[in-house]
């Protein structure tokens, strides 16, 4: 069906952001996870290989373990996923590599609104806040969040611009799991105040499930330069979307 779907529509331009993305998912069904990750995208690329595609990867392809230093990941640096999600995203991006107009685009937690139900970051905290759960968020995890509005607009430039290869697509502020929900609790009070928003604050030491990096913040100077615009930071950003 998706090669006829080629054939009939002639795309000119592949950006594949679907995925089977949640970890514990993927944990409990690598086969699964390896299907809608990998075979996917293999043959997407494949399909697309005269046209330009954009495949987007996660900073989760580092163990976040850097040599004992904060975060800071570049394009270059090696890969060791922890997880089965992680791994998949490896194997994914070892197929799209193979094509010099291709694109592998690693970001990190997007913030924004789905259409077809919780999905983001925020939309799941939500949930889980508008249920009456109480959220455990680490202190000792660091990621740094975007807006996905943010980093469509850089994903159609960076199609735009026709340069293939790895690029870094985050926000430029490195933030704790702890942090980000604080703000998003913040945020979310804006808009339906009254609302309880409560969380502990907990630590990868007491965690016991699938290994989780505990720094996988990137470095993304390189698509910075390329598109002529520094990064977003995610605080500024989601204070000012509310205050213009």
């Amino acid at each position: 069906a998706v090669e006829r779907l080629f054939s009939e529509e002639r795309p000119a331009a592949v950006i594949h952001c679907a995925a089977r993305s949640r970890s514990p998912v993927c944990q409990a069904d690598p086969a699964g996870a390896r299907l809608q990750n990998v075979a996917v995208t293999r043959q997407l690329a494949e399909l697309a290989a005269d046209i330009p595609m954009v495949f987007l990867s996660t900073d989760l392809v580092f163990d976040g373990r850097r040599n004992g230093a904060e975060g800071g990941y570049r394009e270059d640096d090696a890969v060791n996923p922890l997880s089965v999600y992680a791994e998949t995203k490896v194997e994914a991006e070892s197929w799209v590599r193979r094509n010099s107009r291709h694109a592998i685009v690693r970001t990190s937690l997007n913030f924004g609104r789905s259409p077809s139900g919780p999905g983001a970051f925020n939309e799941e905290l939500a949930a889980a806040w508008r249920a009456g759960r109480v959220v455990d968020l680490f202190v000792d995890e660091f990621r740094c969040p975007i807006a996905a509005l943010e980093s469509a607009r850089r994903l159609w430039a960076l199609l735009d611009s026709g340069q293939g290869g790895v690029f870094h697509l985050t926000g430029s502020e490195r933030l704790s799991r702890y942090e980000i929900g604080q703000l998003v609790a913040e945020d979310l009070r804006r808009s339906e105040p009254g609302m309880g928003t409560p969380m502990r604050a907990g630590s990868l030491a007491g965690y016991s499930g699938a290994p989780r990096p505990p720094d996988t913040t990137l470095d993304c100077s390189k698509l910075a330069a390329l598109l002529g615009e520094a990064m977003p930071v995610f605080t500024s950003w989601l204070r000012s979307r509310k205050s213009g």
